[in-house]
């Protein structure tokens, strides 16, 4: 691995935008200065947080600080994720790229909620239509 042990990486879902930090430690994550686990509630976001860890083998190996907003709690678990790979790929990239990138954990999930269309109701929903 490199000389520094502290590496940054930006993961974005939807609306959410998280700051992630990956320092040399026990393996505690922290969201928005809170534990994991008080965090989420849902042990699936629990899961879907530590995916990259799982993957490189490094879950015990990086304390992990988050600072995210936006969005709701999936897409922010969605984010956190995205950003714990790109750190993960400073940290060592010749070894947990093509990991990382089978996992798909390194694309960008680029569904957003589409905007709305003036003369409609949501961006698809028209008003009812009658003939008479």
């Amino acid at each position: 691995m490199a000389k520094s042990t502290n590496y940054y990486g930006t993961g974005r879902r939807k609306t959410s935008v998280a700051r992630v930090y990956l320092t040399s430690g026990k393996g505690e994550i922290t969201i928005n200065k809170r534990p994991m686990d008080e965090y989420f509630g849902l042990e699936t976001l629990k899961v879907i947080v530590k995916q990259p860890l799982v993957a490189t083998d490094t879950l015990g190996k990086f304390d992990v600080n988050v600072m995210v907003h936006g969005g709701g709690t999936t897409g922010q678990a969605g984010a956190i994720r995205h950003g714990i790979a790109r750190a993960l790929l400073k940290a060592d990239e010749e070894e947990y790229r093509p990991i990382l990138k089978k996992g798909g954990f390194l694309t960008r999930d680029a569904r957003m909620k589409e905007r709305r269309k003036y003369g409609l109701k949501k961006a698809r929903k028209a008003p009812q239509f009658s003939k008479r």
